[in-house]
């Protein structure tokens, strides 16, 4: 042989017999007592339907989340700049509309929008009954997504004409107790220093299934509440600010905050910056709790996978008693031993997290396109199941299964390594 060449070190070579002997021990190429065979199957299950689970539970729980928080961010928006005043009410005090600022809240990076708004509590009255409410005032500048995606019937008030309308958006809870109908009137009372009325005609109704909201709250033209009010046309209750990405909100809300900390208007008014989570504490302190729930549970699917997994392994390892007493007295070390049932391992954590992303991916997708399952709206605030599962929470997901489990198998093959050659041949 030449000197120049080269053979296959041992350490590669020791690394392709041992995985070798762990691919026959998966295909029961290697006899044993017949148990290899149903024990993969039910490991490989167990990961699938775990992972299936785990994978379900975060779109499920982040699609609630999500549509939650678009619900409440609809009526309320992400951001509000308001006067600095110690007025918590819905009737505000008013502040002079700057367009200069406007632009430069504009200007900051994720800021989607910058509307104007004005809001104003009063009593709807009927023949039969009365209904208490806050009316939500709007522009043409104001961003109409949301309302069109909840919109059940009529259309959303006019904002864009040179005259302002008397147009009403009403939920469908409201129109149903009111019993009122899209294009009939309804009369609104306003408690100011005089009792004052104003005549309203449906326009529209809508449903977001949120009943604390649907129940209290209707859209009008912005310019009805500023005559109401006694306003001049370029003073409002605020502006709100929708954001480009929800999770964004902290560090947006600040730059906004500093934006208009030091900002004083012509009319000597200084404004104060709070963000949906400090108007509505309780329902996101609320979802915030889910993320707390998601956890447990993958926490818990994961220990039963594991669970499975090593109780698997275990009985692979039993089974083999006597090819590990065979292979020891052959001169095989004890790591080169251990990793032949590691490798095993991973082959089945592998096909099992393959087989389980195939069936929990594909079930969420079909969800998410044809809404399959249904939710009571009463109960749970949606009519279907959301599905929400960014790309990076399924590979972290899977990153953090697989290596949860790989953990789990390194005690386990400490078995197969104390395992004395000369019992395991003698072992029937």
């Amino acid at each position: 042989m030449s000197k120049n060449h080269k053979g296959p070190t041992p350490g590669r070579a020791n690394q392709k017999a041992e995985y070798f002997i762990a691919e026959r021990i998966h295909s029961g190429g290697i006899s044993g007592k017949r148990f290899a065979g149903p024990v993969i199957k039910v490991a490989t299950a167990g990961i699938v339907l775990g992972v299936t689970v785990m994978l379900l539970s975060l779109a499920i729980g982040n699609g609630f989340k999500k549509e939650i928080r678009e619900k409440v961010s609809g009526f309320s928006s992400h951001i509000q700049v308001v006067n600095y005043d110690f007025n918590q009410s819905f009737e505000s005090n008013p502040i002079t509309h700057d367009s200069l600022l406007v632009g430069r809240l504009r200007a900051i990076s994720g800021i989607q929008n910058v509307q104007r708004f004005i809001t104003k509590p009063g009593l709807l009255k009927t023949n039969n009954e009365i209904q208490g409410l806050v009316l939500k005032g709007i522009g043409k500048d104001y961003q109409t997504d949301f309302l069109e995606n909840i919109l059940t019937a009529g259309q959303l008030p006019r904002t864009d004409s040179t005259a302002s309308s008397n147009d009403l958006l009403l939920s469908e809870a409201l129109a149903q107790l009111l019993q009122l109908q899209v294009g009939d009137e309804v009369f609104m009372y306003f408690f100011q220093e005089q009792i004052r009325i104003r005549r309203f005609t449906v326009c529209g109704l809508f449903n977001s299934h949120l009943p604390d909201f649907d129940k209290s709250f209707a859209i009008t033209d912005l310019r009805i509440l500023q005559r109401l009010n006694g306003w001049e046309t370029d003073e409002i209750a605020g502006y709100e600010l929708v954001l480009q990405d929800f999770a964004q909100l902290d560090p947006l809300g600040q730059a906004v905050y500093e934006e208009t900390a030091d900002f004083l208007s012509a009319s000597g008014n200084l404004l104060r910056t709070q963000t949906i989570r400090q108007t509505h504490p309780q329902i996101f302190g609320w979802l915030d709790l889910l993320d707390m729930n998601i956890a447990v549970i993958i926490l818990l699917i994961v220990l039963v996978a594991g669970f499975n997994m090593i109780s698997g392994l275990l009985i692979l390892i039993l089974e083999r008693t006597n090819m590990i007493g065979l292979l020891k007295s052959l001169g095989m070390a004890d790591w080169p031993l251990r990793r032949i049932f590691i490798y095993l391992a991973t082959r089945i954590a592998l096909k099992g997290l393959l087989w389980g992303n195939a069936l929990g991916l594909g079930l969420a997708m079909l969800q998410k396109h044809l809404g399959w399952a249904r939710l009571d709206p009463a109960n749970y605030f949606l009519d279907t199941v959301p599905i929400a599962l960014p790309l990076h929470h399924i590979l972290l997901l899977n990153i953090g299964a697989l290596a949860a489990i790989f953990l789990m198998m390194i005690g386990p093959s400490y078995l197969a390594a104390r395992i004395s050659p000369v019992k395991a041949l003698r072992l029937e």
